[in-house]
């Protein structure tokens, strides 16, 4: 076999490889007009080789953004250095649809680029090769597992019943907002209340009602509350919430309308009427205070005696 058939016969393996290769692999020329479209491109474009040699790259994908892309590559251009783009910063660069049966839920295929500077026999860059990488598993992957870390999260702190705070979360809330107090002194009211009577719901109507009673308060606590306050099942039938920047004339409010809402309503589950009132106690935050556990002390105080006092009652800490 001569030198010259050898050399041929090596070009061709080079260019099989090139074209079937599972990464896409594009050559552009100083005007970034495409001089090279492999297989993996023209699968996921469906656009052949020579309809695409010798265009505009911009024309072809309008997707891409000029202004971003020509400073990438004018950065390899002038330095003669790689330069890489990966799917955290920009997704895709060109936006093909995802086909891979695994990561179905994928609309689009995520993508990680290379720039490669390409030299003429001169030494000078005169082409740009991309190099696309299909890391649509792995990035549907990520983001599956962010998700799910983020909802761990979301579970770790929440009450399953209700879907208020719980009470370690809150617990970690209120520390913070006494942080905050000794910082800018911002008046803040604590609301604790629970549900009148509530043992006899239980065994008069059973668990389950008990539960819907409790979930039914909850409901009216989520629609009151602002977005700045903060709300949890304290225990059982307890709960508490931090009224952020409100005088206790403000708390004392909230809790009546709370109070008279909750005495209106009825709850019905499976044909059963069941009608609740609420106690509830309110306390401004103090100067004095040497920590949150004064501050919950007399909001609990106030609660019970709004209970001592016959119920369905509102009662402000007094200074």
């Amino acid at each position: 076999m001569s030198l010259q058939t050898e050399q041929l016969n090596e070009l061709h393996w080079m260019m099989e490889v090139l074209h079937t290769i599972d990464v896409g692999l594009v050559v552009l020329d100083r005007d970034y007009t495409i001089q090279i479209w492999n297989g993996f491109m023209e699968n996921h474009s469906g656009l052949l080789p020579r309809e695409v040699k010798g265009k505009l790259l911009f024309d072809l994908f309008d997707e891409i953004p000029q202004d971003w892309f020509r400073r990438k590559a004018e950065s390899v251009f002038l330095l003669k250095n790689k330069a890489f783009t990966i799917w955290e910063q920009r997704p895709y660069v060109f936006k093909f649809n995802n086909y891979r049966p695994i990561t179905g839920t994928a609309e689009f295929m995520y993508q990680n680029t290379t720039f490669i500077p390409l030299k003429s026999t001169t030494g000078e860059v005169s082409h740009l090769c991309l190099l696309v990488y299909d890391v649509t598993d792995n990035a549907t992957q990520k983001k599956q597992l962010k998700k799910a870390n983020a909802d761990l999260a979301i579970l770790s702190r929440t009450d399953g019943l209700t879907q208020l705070f719980n009470r370690n979360h809150w617990q970690q809330c209120i520390a913070a907002e006494f942080k905050r107090y000794t910082r800018n002194q911002h008046a803040s009211c604590l609301v604790m209340l629970d549900i009148d009577h509530f043992k006899a719901v239980n065994d008069n109507y059973g668990h389950l009602v008990g539960d819907d009673v409790i979930r039914h308060l909850a409901k009216f606590i989520r629609e009151q509350v602002r977005e700045t306050d903060i709300s949890a099942r304290y225990g059982g039938e307890e709960f508490i919430i931090l009224l952020a920047d409100t005088h206790a004339e403000g708390g004392l409010i909230f809790a009546e309308r709370l109070r008279k809402t909750v005495a209106e309503s009825v709850v019905i589950y499976n044909g059963i009427e069941v009608q609740y009132t609420i106690s509830l106690g309110v306390a401004q935050i103090q100067p004095n205070y040497s920590s949150e556990r004064q501050w919950l002390e007399h909001a609990d105080n106030a609660l019970y005696q709004s209970k001592d006092n016959g119920r369905n009652k509102v009662t402000v800490h007094q200074k």
